[in-house]
């Protein structure tokens, strides 16, 4: 029979009141005073429950998270019990907060997991940073996945957790009542192509100028609901049975399948090819940093810094110099490595999307073509000696300083191999 971290659950649904943390935390106080939940279950609170999305006050509110957490751990020793919920968590002194999925017990926290996908229709980017690692929770027990609301509607998050062992998947919500059939398929979705029981979350009634939908659920791995709630403030649950999760994984377990299909040479392009890319990913909103360089011997320089590339868009360009510029700028012992090879090197990395040669000094014409979103340098560039700066500036996009965080470099490298 598989094991499961926790075999009852359950979830608080009410109404969050933006901005007053006294008044959220009595709420649950009063809930959990109206419906003692059993030793031992897992209960899991809404979105952002004690503060709701003040985003004036967000630096503020952020602060006060270890209290909050405090707060629950209390709760949790009290009824012996368990929560879940996201709460604003600020991890770099100055810089913007994460909304953060804790895990509390009766001891403190035993696991957080970053929201990964931001809302920008609400603004949330603005506020908040994304998270850049959806491992599932590690408990005593066993792994246990997450999703903080927007996060629900990317299935490779929840695939990537489920892959990584976990059957139990938590969704802290502030989902709006205008798409609640999405969240109702959608959890069912999770659940399903997962096989894993799913848990959700969802503020109900007014927060601020948004309607929130309310109908926290309880989903079986097969699709079925154990639990829904209405549009009421409510605690309700469910109890787990490995026994299900086991009969329902033994004919078949898509989670355990992730056969490569990629043909990575497929991103090297041309500059026409990659216009017409380009338009479609513009058209979906999709965002494109574009950076380049000569990477004739790849290192852990490159890579670190193509991941930061990455990271500041929703693909990365690499405009790739080619053997007749590098023999221009560095003489003419480079390239060590031939244009094809570079090219086909770079492709292999899962930060970089698309690949293109160009035989100029400089990427000036490139980057006009394009007309990235972001363009990326590093750090050691001052930013107006930054080519194509000011026509991506003028176009409405910005540049990007990414500073090394590895002391590498090619010529380096040669040398050593020389000597």
């Amino acid at each position: 029979m598989a094991m499961l971290p926790f075999s009852r659950v359950a979830f608080v649904q009410f109404a969050i009141e933006p901005g007053r943390p006294e008044r959220n935390v009595q709420t649950v106080v009063d809930l959990l005073a109206q419906n003692g939940p059993s030793s031992q279950t897992l209960l899991v609170l809404p979105e952002l429950w004690a503060t709701g999305f003040d985003y004036q006050r967000t630096e503020e509110l952020a602060a006060q998270t270890p209290v909050l957490l405090d707060q629950l751990r209390a709760l949790a020793a009290r009824y012996t019990v368990f929560f879940a919920g996201s709460l604003a968590e600020q991890t770099v002194a100055g810089g913007l907060p994460h909304n953060t999925l804790f895990l509390v017990g009766p001891t403190g926290v035993l696991g957080r997991l970053p929201k990964q996908y931001l809302f920008s229709a609400w603004q949330e980017d603005r506020y908040y940073k994304a998270g850049q690692d959806c491992a599932p929770m590690e408990t005593e027990w066993g792994p246990v996945g997450g999703l903080v609301c927007y996060d629900l509607r990317f299935p490779e998050v929840a695939r990537e957790q489920a892959f990584s062992g976990m059957c139990l998947l938590l969704v802290s919500a502030q989902w709006p009542l205008a798409r609640l059939d999405h969240w109702q398929v959608l959890l069912k979705a999770r659940a399903i192509e997962n096989q894993v029981y799913v848990v959700a979350a969802n503020g109900c009634g007014i927060s601020g100028e948004i309607e929130l939908a309310g109908h926290s659920m309880v989903v079986a791995p097969d699709g079925t609901v154990l639990q829904e709630a209405g549009d009421v403030p409510v605690i309700a649950g469910a109890e787990l049975d490995g026994d299900v999760l086991t009969k329902t994984r033994r004919r078949f377990c898509p989670p355990g399948e992730r056969p490569w299909r990629k043909n990575d040479v497929g991103k090297i392009v041309s500059l026409s090819g990659l216009q017409d890319a380009l338009k479609s990913i513009g058209r979906q909103g999709g965002r494109v940093a574009f950076t380049n360089g000569c990477f004739d011997i790849l290192h852990a320089g490159h890579v670190s810094y193509l991941e930061q590339a990455r990271s500041t868009a929703d693909c990365l360009v690499v405009g790739l110099n080619s053997d007749s510029s590098i023999g221009r700028l560095k003489g003419p012992s480079r390239p060590v490595n031939r244009e094809e090879d570079r090219a086909r090197v770079l492709a292999a990395l899962g930060c970089v999307d698309f690949i293109v040669v160009f035989a100029d000094d400089t990427p000036l014409d490139l980057i006009k073509a394009l007309l990235p979103d972001v363009l990326v340098k590093g750090a050691d560039w001052a930013e107006d000696d930054i080519v194509g700066g000011r026509e991506v500036k003028a176009a409405g996009g910005r540049v990007e300083r990414i500073a090394f965080e590895y002391d590498r470099s090619t010529t380096r490298v040669i040398e050593k191999i020389r000597r």
